[in-house]
Protein backbone atom coordinates (compact mmCIF):
# COMPACT_ATOMS: atom_id res chain seq x y z
CA UNK A 1 0.00 0.00 0.00
CA UNK A 2 1.23 3.14 -0.88
CA UNK A 3 -1.52 5.45 -1.31
CA UNK A 4 -1.06 9.18 0.25
CA UNK A 5 -3.42 10.04 3.96
CA UNK A 6 -3.49 13.83 4.13
CA UNK A 7 -4.52 14.62 7.52
CA UNK A 8 -5.87 18.45 8.29
CA UNK A 9 -6.24 18.73 12.08
CA UNK A 10 -5.44 21.52 14.14
CA UNK A 11 -4.81 19.04 17.27
CA UNK A 12 -1.24 18.73 17.06
CA UNK A 13 -1.02 14.80 19.41
CA UNK A 14 -3.55 13.73 17.34
CA UNK A 15 -2.45 14.35 14.13
CA UNK A 16 1.40 12.71 15.41
CA UNK A 17 -0.13 9.85 16.50
CA UNK A 18 -2.36 9.29 13.52
CA UNK A 19 0.79 9.93 10.97
CA UNK A 20 2.35 7.42 13.35
CA UNK A 21 -0.59 4.78 13.19
CA UNK A 22 -1.17 5.36 9.47
CA UNK A 23 2.73 5.08 8.53
CA UNK A 24 2.79 1.54 10.18
CA UNK A 25 0.07 0.46 8.48
CA UNK A 26 1.76 1.14 4.90
CA UNK A 27 0.49 4.84 3.95
CA UNK A 28 2.44 7.67 2.80
CA UNK A 29 1.45 10.57 5.60
CA UNK A 30 1.36 14.17 5.08
CA UNK A 31 -0.14 16.31 7.87
CA UNK A 32 -1.51 19.75 7.93
CA UNK A 33 -2.76 22.08 11.22
CA UNK A 34 -4.66 24.23 8.82
CA UNK A 35 -7.32 24.35 5.74
CA UNK A 36 -4.84 26.62 4.44
CA UNK A 37 -1.64 24.91 4.75
CA UNK A 38 -3.50 21.89 2.60
CA UNK A 39 -4.47 24.86 -0.45
CA UNK A 40 -0.70 26.11 -0.18
CA UNK A 41 0.43 22.43 -0.83
CA UNK A 42 -2.91 21.48 -2.52
CA UNK A 43 -2.44 17.66 -3.26
CA UNK A 44 -2.66 16.35 -6.91
CA UNK A 45 -4.31 13.09 -8.07
CA UNK A 46 -1.66 11.48 -9.41
CA UNK A 47 -1.21 9.03 -6.66
CA UNK A 48 -4.33 7.06 -4.87
CA UNK A 49 -5.12 8.63 -1.62
CA UNK A 50 -7.49 10.42 0.61
CA UNK A 51 -7.77 13.57 2.88
CA UNK A 52 -8.49 12.81 6.43
CA UNK A 53 -10.58 16.07 7.85
CA UNK A 54 -11.40 17.70 11.29
CA UNK A 55 -14.78 19.54 11.17
CA UNK A 56 -13.41 22.22 13.78
CA UNK A 57 -10.51 23.91 12.45
CA UNK A 58 -8.91 27.12 12.77
CA UNK A 59 -9.87 29.46 9.83
CA UNK A 60 -11.49 27.89 7.29
CA UNK A 61 -13.63 24.63 8.80
CA UNK A 62 -13.38 21.86 7.78
CA UNK A 63 -16.98 21.85 5.61
CA UNK A 64 -15.92 25.22 4.10
CA UNK A 65 -12.38 23.34 2.97
CA UNK A 66 -14.67 20.58 1.53
CA UNK A 67 -16.59 23.15 -0.66
CA UNK A 68 -13.55 24.63 -1.58
CA UNK A 69 -11.64 21.25 -2.72
CA UNK A 70 -15.07 20.46 -5.17
CA UNK A 71 -14.54 24.23 -6.42
CA UNK A 72 -11.00 23.51 -7.10
CA UNK A 73 -12.44 19.91 -9.25
CA UNK A 74 -10.05 17.58 -6.61
CA UNK A 75 -11.09 13.93 -6.68
CA UNK A 76 -9.68 13.01 -3.15
CA UNK A 77 -12.27 11.51 -1.36
CA UNK A 78 -12.69 13.07 1.97
CA UNK A 79 -13.06 11.24 5.65
CA UNK A 80 -14.28 13.42 7.79
CA UNK A 81 -12.96 13.30 11.65
CA UNK A 82 -14.72 14.77 14.45
CA UNK A 83 -15.26 15.02 18.46
CA UNK A 84 -18.59 16.82 18.02
CA UNK A 85 -20.57 14.85 15.48
CA UNK A 86 -23.96 16.54 14.82
CA UNK A 87 -26.61 15.25 11.93
CA UNK A 88 -26.78 18.63 10.50
CA UNK A 89 -23.08 18.36 9.52
CA UNK A 90 -22.71 15.40 8.57
CA UNK A 91 -25.82 15.29 6.26
CA UNK A 92 -24.25 18.28 4.65
CA UNK A 93 -20.77 16.76 4.57
CA UNK A 94 -21.88 13.68 2.96
CA UNK A 95 -24.53 15.22 0.41
CA UNK A 96 -21.19 17.10 -0.44
CA UNK A 97 -19.54 14.24 -1.64
CA UNK A 98 -17.58 13.12 1.76
CA UNK A 99 -16.49 9.25 1.55
CA UNK A 100 -17.09 8.38 5.17
CA UNK A 101 -18.03 10.39 9.01
CA UNK A 102 -16.41 9.11 11.56
CA UNK A 103 -16.32 10.52 15.48
CA UNK A 104 -13.26 10.53 17.69
CA UNK A 105 -11.86 8.67 19.19
CA UNK A 106 -11.76 6.15 16.52
CA UNK A 107 -10.56 2.57 16.64
CA UNK A 108 -7.91 1.89 14.71
CA UNK A 109 -9.20 -0.89 12.50
CA UNK A 110 -12.58 1.35 11.29
CA UNK A 111 -10.37 4.06 10.45
CA UNK A 112 -8.08 1.88 8.46
CA UNK A 113 -11.44 0.25 7.13
CA UNK A 114 -12.43 3.69 6.41
CA UNK A 115 -9.19 4.52 4.56
CA UNK A 116 -9.13 1.62 2.60
CA UNK A 117 -12.97 2.43 0.73
CA UNK A 118 -11.47 5.76 0.05
CA UNK A 119 -8.40 5.19 -1.08
CA UNK A 120 -10.23 2.30 -3.20
CA UNK A 121 -12.63 4.69 -4.53
CA UNK A 122 -10.45 7.27 -5.73
CA UNK A 123 -8.09 4.46 -7.92
CA UNK A 124 -11.08 3.34 -9.36
CA UNK A 125 -12.50 7.07 -10.43
CA UNK A 126 -8.47 7.25 -11.83
CA UNK A 127 -8.73 4.69 -13.73
CA UNK A 128 -12.10 5.49 -14.98
CA UNK A 129 -11.13 9.49 -16.04
CA UNK A 130 -7.38 7.72 -17.65
CA UNK A 131 -9.99 5.34 -19.75
CA UNK A 132 -12.09 8.22 -20.77
CA UNK A 133 -9.45 10.67 -21.75
CA UNK A 134 -7.54 7.83 -23.93
CA UNK A 135 -10.45 7.43 -25.46
CA UNK A 136 -10.76 11.32 -25.88
CA UNK A 137 -7.28 11.28 -27.71
CA UNK A 138 -8.47 8.35 -30.01
CA UNK A 139 -11.68 10.02 -30.85
CA UNK A 140 -9.30 13.53 -32.15
CA UNK A 141 -7.30 11.11 -34.25
CA UNK A 142 -10.61 11.31 -36.40
CA UNK A 143 -10.05 12.90 -39.65
CA UNK A 144 -13.37 15.66 -40.19
CA UNK A 145 -15.14 12.97 -42.59
CA UNK A 146 -13.73 10.04 -40.49
CA UNK A 147 -15.83 12.18 -37.46
CA UNK A 148 -18.78 12.79 -39.64
CA UNK A 149 -18.84 8.82 -40.21
CA UNK A 150 -18.04 8.42 -36.74
CA UNK A 151 -21.31 10.28 -35.58
CA UNK A 152 -23.90 8.87 -38.46
CA UNK A 153 -23.12 4.65 -37.23
CA UNK A 154 -23.20 4.77 -33.96
CA UNK A 155 -26.88 6.44 -34.33
CA UNK A 156 -27.67 3.56 -36.36
CA UNK A 157 -27.29 4.13 -39.48
CA UNK A 158 -26.40 1.38 -42.00
CA UNK A 159 -23.22 2.47 -44.80
CA UNK A 160 -25.90 3.47 -47.57
CA UNK A 161 -27.71 5.70 -45.38
CA UNK A 162 -24.39 7.38 -44.17
CA UNK A 163 -22.91 7.51 -47.94
CA UNK A 164 -26.37 9.14 -48.94
CA UNK A 165 -26.53 11.76 -45.98
CA UNK A 166 -22.23 12.64 -47.11
CA UNK A 167 -23.06 12.99 -50.85
CA UNK A 168 -20.64 10.05 -51.47
CA UNK A 169 -20.61 6.28 -52.35
CA UNK A 170 -20.96 3.49 -50.01
CA UNK A 171 -17.72 1.54 -50.90
CA UNK A 172 -15.86 4.76 -49.31
CA UNK A 173 -18.00 4.73 -46.52
CA UNK A 174 -17.02 1.31 -46.21
CA UNK A 175 -13.32 2.65 -46.29
CA UNK A 176 -13.93 5.29 -43.69
CA UNK A 177 -15.64 3.02 -41.71
CA UNK A 178 -12.80 0.75 -41.72
CA UNK A 179 -10.88 3.61 -40.71
CA UNK A 180 -13.12 4.80 -37.99
CA UNK A 181 -12.40 1.15 -36.50
CA UNK A 182 -9.34 0.76 -36.65
CA UNK A 183 -8.21 3.86 -35.57
CA UNK A 184 -10.96 4.03 -31.99
CA UNK A 185 -9.37 0.16 -31.57
CA UNK A 186 -12.40 -1.83 -31.41
CA UNK A 187 -13.82 -4.72 -33.30
CA UNK A 188 -17.55 -4.26 -32.74
CA UNK A 189 -20.14 -1.68 -33.95
CA UNK A 190 -20.97 -2.07 -30.21
CA UNK A 191 -18.12 -1.27 -28.86
CA UNK A 192 -18.20 2.38 -30.47
CA UNK A 193 -21.35 2.91 -29.50
CA UNK A 194 -20.50 2.18 -25.78
CA UNK A 195 -17.57 4.68 -26.28
CA UNK A 196 -19.64 7.66 -28.30
CA UNK A 197 -22.08 7.35 -25.31
CA UNK A 198 -19.49 7.28 -22.59
CA UNK A 199 -17.59 9.81 -24.36
CA UNK A 200 -21.44 11.60 -24.23
CA UNK A 201 -21.13 12.19 -28.02
CA UNK A 202 -23.99 10.40 -28.22
CA UNK A 203 -27.57 10.18 -26.56
CA UNK A 204 -28.91 7.07 -25.61
CA UNK A 205 -31.69 7.51 -27.75
CA UNK A 206 -29.55 7.96 -30.72
CA UNK A 207 -29.08 11.92 -30.83
CA UNK A 208 -25.58 13.38 -31.79
CA UNK A 209 -24.56 15.92 -29.40
CA UNK A 210 -21.75 18.43 -31.05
Amino acid sequence: MHAYVHIVDDDDSFRTALERRLKLAGYRVLTYASARQLLDRLPGDEEAGCILLDVRIPGMSGPELQGRLNELQSTLPIVFLTGYADTATTVQAIKAGAEDFLTKPIASDQLIEAIERAVARHELARSQRARFDSLRALLARLTPRERQVFDLIVCGRINKQVAYELGTTERTIKAHRHQVMEKMQVQSLAELVSIAERLGTRQPGGAVRG
